[in-house]
């Protein structure tokens, strides 16, 4: 990964789940995101830092691997989740309410740790808010 990675953790009703993620912060990263790669570790992913809470659109243009996108409150919990993203696919996938940040994984990760709305994503991001 392009970038230096972050400790994250996310408490589901099976445990806490933890993962080392890319965390894009600027318009110019966030526009790239997982784009051209073809390979995702599956202790990984990438943690999209909107800066404010408001309603967001994600696309998989350009992105090869499929994946789950986890819609996250500013508080830290969980608003939605998009399973098993479509790769290539220019269809918009909405937030479905205001969010803070996306949080990306390989398809089928949120399945397998058992993620639901609700459940608790814990990093810096969220601190204090």
């Amino acid at each position: 990964m392009a970038q230096s990675l972050e400790n994250l953790t996310i408490h589901t009703a099976s445990g806490s789940h933890a993962f080392a993620v890319e965390v894009v912060r600027t318009p110019e990263e966030r526009a790239v995101g997982l784009m051209n790669r073809r390979f995702l570790p599956a202790d990984r992913g990438m943690l999209f830092d909107f800066g404010e809470t408001a309603p967001v659109s994600m696309w998989m243009k350009n992105t090869y691997i499929s994946l789950d996108m986890l819609f996250i409150r500013a508080d830290g919990t969980i608003a939605r989740i998009a399973q098993r993203t479509e790769p290539l696919s220019t269809r918009i996938v909405p937030s479905g309410e205001p969010v803070l940040s996306v949080l990306e994984l390989n398809a089928g990760t949120a399945a397998h740790i058992g993620a639901r709305p609700g459940d608790k994503v814990e990093h810096p991001l969220f601190s204090g808010r």
